[in-house]
């Protein structure tokens, strides 16, 4: 019995004393109070045994309770059995005086014989007139050797009784080490005392309620887990029986917050505790409650002894508060997630806002729990097509179905044609995303055919002639339809129907860069409808990236697409577009890691799920490979099933990546057969250019390894004439190597001599550093092994620095970016034509800088004097932007990350000479 009277010592004590007294002759009276589970019983029983131990006093016991409450002179009776005069009724105050006096009268001329112990437990449950006998009692006991003894339960009020013939005892909770040696004394570990010391709150019962529940094994997670009820029972019957209305009231709202005070704090607790009507809410202590209510298996058990329609009604009680109050949406969410659903406008707003809150952290699956619940509420059609956007926005690349269901049904709403015209195209853009382009163009023909506004029939079709890329034959009527509304469009809408037909012109070969930038840089200042803004990014920034304008059209990726862990919008058929750009844009300029980084999460995401992006696991397979990851390359390409291809423009590009590895790894058959498949599949879609899978060069290279030259040539010879109409260094670059291996020989090495003095113009490391190892070889060949072999070296020196970092400058891996470079494709072809060439192994190529053109090295050399780039623009006339994409590119080239390192770089080459044709 000692281990429930842990920390009772100054309990025990007062009665000891107290006892002492009556025994003596004096009279006493102690009262012990304090909240369920404290031991209040136990306690009593401990202090009988102790007070009347060998008959040192009569004792008289009777434990009240709420059935009889309502019986006067209940508990009288229980005490005095044999008192006749003890009345069944209420009685006058001047004939209950007289009762109250017999009965002090008997109980005195008991006391007289021996002392007697008067014990009552649960006070607070007797009726009233046994009450007043009580206090009539202790106001009399100077000179009676009666000791009383009282429990009370203090959530349910306090007797007053007269000071000078007692004493109160407030029984505290346990505190931790108290509740520590209480369940090592049954045989349990420290963590099972740990978990006692936070899901009882301190109360003894719960403590030995909790350990007979627990089994053997890992602590539990939840009620479900425990091996009995007890624990459960315990705080049940609390909730249901034992608790006064307010204490209850704040015990639920603590379990429903879920976070205690630390949540909803003292105020806000008080306040929701008035929730319940017919109720006049007292301030209740919460400090206690607070105690036992911040663990989980506590308010488990005691959201599950409430009734739901008050739990409800309580949840929305307290999300109110905490929503007017300003609280995170997220913590009103909590509380709205948990109503059958959402009654009211601003809960519908707070779930939407946590949902936003959720996207911004990365918890999509969140997000998208917090939009469906919203969806439950009672909305109108326009507010219900809202929602439904944003959710399957969310749901599309986790469930490409369930999106696109999604969306279908919001499509169905009643709605003008505004709204519709909304809609039609989030449902167009996840259809194309899932493959289904055909479908996508009925969808926007039948939205466009409900429309009378000229205006908004003109977006319609510029936004599907968008989509209309995926497929080969919508893509020409697409096309020509762009023509003729280019040429009467209204202003906001011209720029993505002219943007689109470039793009088209550029792919059939009929443009060069710099007239692709004649239309497309006047029309960035342009105003363009915000129906059309993410469409007209995408377009423009698809030429520029061709145009290896890569900085700019990099930027408007940035700008439309969120960084990860954000997964971008695939109903946005614009953002589609900016995702490609994003993701080759870094591939080009060798910025392999951030192609990883930025775009493996969507395909993790959409893996199985209905969204194939072939052109983005593409980007992500050649990144893959580029830095070593092999395998990873090779399951990217393998999982998607090329049976299903359409005739989208995405699928050229998985054909192009399988090329370019099997080509990388030797398997020349293999890689011509797919760069021919490209071609075949670029030429059904009308384009012929090589800015965006120059197959030809691939298939002209897989040719001269194959043994047949001529046909090599012939390929060759025809991309590079596209390649000089389009322009560019890298395009022509690319081309001219080609050629060269086709050729051979003498015209082979000035063929290499052109695309490697191209190719340092522009930011084109890859493109360049096959060059200068074809270029090495050549020179070697031709008997130069002094200059092919400094080519080698540069080549080697220009891998090491592309892979050894990522854009940041941090390495990708824990063993520092030289064993990151050293697993890299490029990295080991070059070593691997060093120790061809007889090289004694690689070294440093003192003359970096010979690879910046002269106005990247000019502004090279004025940043790392201190000037910013505003200051160079003023000082060289140019535009801000350029200064930025020139210095972009020496930091590349320089193998630097920072301002601070430009001044030891350019010093430490010497005054090394620019580039040719820089």
């Amino acid at each position: 019995m000692r281990k429930v009277l842990l920390e009772r010592d100054d309990a025990v004590a007062a009665a000891a004393k107290a006892g002492e007294s009556a025994r003596s002759g004096g009279g006493r009276w102690v009262l012990f109070s304090g909240v369920t589970g404290m031991g209040r019983t136990a306690l009593l029983s401990e202090v009988t045994a102790r007070e009347a131990a060998g008959g040192a006093m009569d004792v008289l016991h009777a434990s009240c309770s709420p059935e009889e409450a309502g019986f006067p002179f209940a508990l009288v009776r229980r005490l005095f059995p044999e008192a006749e005069e003890v009345p069944f009724a209420d009685l006058p105050a001047d004939k209950e005086q007289v009762v109250f006096h017999r009965l002090v009268t008997r109980l005195a001329q008991a006391a007289y014989r021996r002392p007697v112990l008067l014990t009552v437990d649960d006070l607070h449950d007797a009726d009233m007139a046994s009450r007043r006998w009580i206090g009539y009692l202790a106001r009399r006991l100077t000179g009676i050797p009666v000791l009383l003894v009282l429990t009370e339960c203090g959530e349910k009020g306090v007797t007053v009784l007269p000071g000078e013939t007692g004493t109160s005892v407030r029984l505290r909770p346990l505190g931790p080490e108290a509740t520590a040696r209480l369940v090592s004394a049954g045989g349990h570990d420290a963590d099972r005392a740990e978990l006692c010391a936070q899901a009882c709150g301190g109360s003894p019962a719960l403590v030995h309620a909790l350990l007979a529940d627990l089994c053997a094994g890992p602590l539990p997670r939840g009620l479900s887990e425990l091996g009995g009820s007890r624990y459960r029972d315990a705080i049940a019957h609390w909730i249901r029986v034992r608790a006064t209305p307010g204490s209850r009231r704040i015990a639920l709202a603590l379990a429903a917050a879920g976070g205690g005070t630390a949540v909803l704090g003292e105020a806000l607790l008080q306040e929701a505790a008035g929730l319940f009507p017919g109720h006049r809410a007292t301030p209740v202590s919460t400090s206690a409650l607070g105690r036992l209510f911040s663990h989980r298996l506590a308010r488990e058990a005691a959201l599950a002894a409430a009734d739901p329609a008050e739990l409800g009604e309580l949840r929305g009680r307290i999300a109110r508060l905490l929503d007017e109050r300003g609280a995170p949406a997220a913590d009103v969410a909590a509380q709205l997630l948990r109503l059958d659903r959402p009654g009211e406008e601003w809960m519908t707003r707070s779930l939407e806002d946590a949902a936003e809150e959720a996207v911004r952290g990365g918890r999509v699956h969140e997000a998208i729990a917090l939009l469906r619940h919203a969806l439950t509420a009672p909305l109108t059609p326009d507010r219900r097509a809202g929602l439904a956007l944003r959710l399957g926005a969310l749901e599309l690349p986790h469930s490409a179905d369930a999106g696109i269901r999604r969306l279908h049904a919001a499509l169905e709403l009643p709605l003008d044609h505004h709204e519709r015209a909304a809609v039609a195209p989030a449902l167009g853009a996840a259809l194309v995303a899932r493959g289904r382009t055909v479908t996508a163009m009925r969808v926007m023909r039948r939205a466009g055919s409900t429309v009378d506004d000229g205006e908004l029939v003109r977006v319609l079709q510029t936004t599907a002639a968008l989509m209309a890329s995926h497929d080969a034959v919508a893509w020409r009527d697409a096309v020509a339809r762009m023509r003729e509304l280019a040429a009467t469009a209204p202003a906001a809408i011209e720029p993505l129907a002219c943007g689109l037909v470039t793009e088209y012109e550029v792919g059939a070969g009929r443009l060069s860069a710099a007239e692709t930038l004649d239309r497309v840089l006047p029309r960035l200042a342009a105003p363009v409808d915000p129906r059309l803004r993410s469409g007209w990014l995408g377009s423009a920034a698809t030429l520029l990236q061709w145009a290896d304008r890569l900085a700019e059209a990099r930027a408007f990726a940035d700008e439309a697409l969120p960084a990860p862990p954000v997964l971008p919008d695939l109903t946005d058929i614009g953002r589609q577009c900016l995702i490609s750009v994003r993701a080759e844009a870094a591939l080009w300029t060798g910025d392999f890691r951030r192609v990883v980084a930025e775009n493996a999460p969507l395909l993790d995401a959409c893996a199985g799920q209905g969204i194939r992006l072939p052109h983005l696991a593409s980007m992500v397979a050649l990144a893959r490979y580029e830095l070593g990851h092999r395998a990873h390359a090779h399951r990217l390409l393998a999982a998607i099933d090329e049976e299903s291809a359409d005739s989208s423009w995405e699928w050229n590009e998985l054909r192009y990546a399988r090329a370019f590895v099997h080509a990388a790894e030797g398997n020349r058959q293999a890689a011509l057969d797919d760069y021919l498949a490209c071609g075949r599949g670029q030429s059904a879609r009308d384009f012929v250019s090589p800015v965006a899978t120059p197959w030809r060069s691939g298939a002209a290279l897989a040719l001269v390894g194959l043994g047949q030259p001529a046909r090599a040539l012939e390929l060759a010879e025809e991309e590079l004439r596209h390649a000089r109409t389009w322009g560019t260094p890298r395009v022509v670059g690319r081309a001219l190597r080609a050629h060269a291996a086709a050729v051979g020989g003498r015209r082979a090495l000035e063929s290499l001599t052109e695309a490697a003095a191209l190719l340092r113009t522009a930011e084109a490391p890859v493109e360049l550093i096959e060059t200068l190892l074809d270029l090495g070889h050549a020179r070697i060949d031709t008997g130069n092994g002094r200059k092919g072999r400094d080519d080698l070296y540069e080549a080697h020196a220009l891998a090491l620095r592309l892979l050894a970092t990522d854009a940041t400058g941090d390495p990708d891996t824990p063993d520092g970016p030289a064993a990151a470079a050293a697993t890299g494709r490029l990295v080991r072809a070059t070593d691997n034509a060093l120790r061809a060439s007889g090289a004694r192994g690689p070294r440093q190529v003192t003359k970096s800088c010979a690879v910046l053109t002269r106005a990247e090295r000019r502004i090279a050399e004025l940043a790392a004097q201190g000037q910013t780039n505003a200051q160079i623009g003023a000082a060289l006339q140019l535009a801000r932007r350029t200064v930025e994409t020139h210095l972009t590119h020496a930091y590349r080239k320089l193998g630097v990350t920072r301002r601070t390192q430009l001044a030891s770089r350019l010093t430490g080459t010497g005054e090394a000479a620019s580039a040719p044709g820089g």
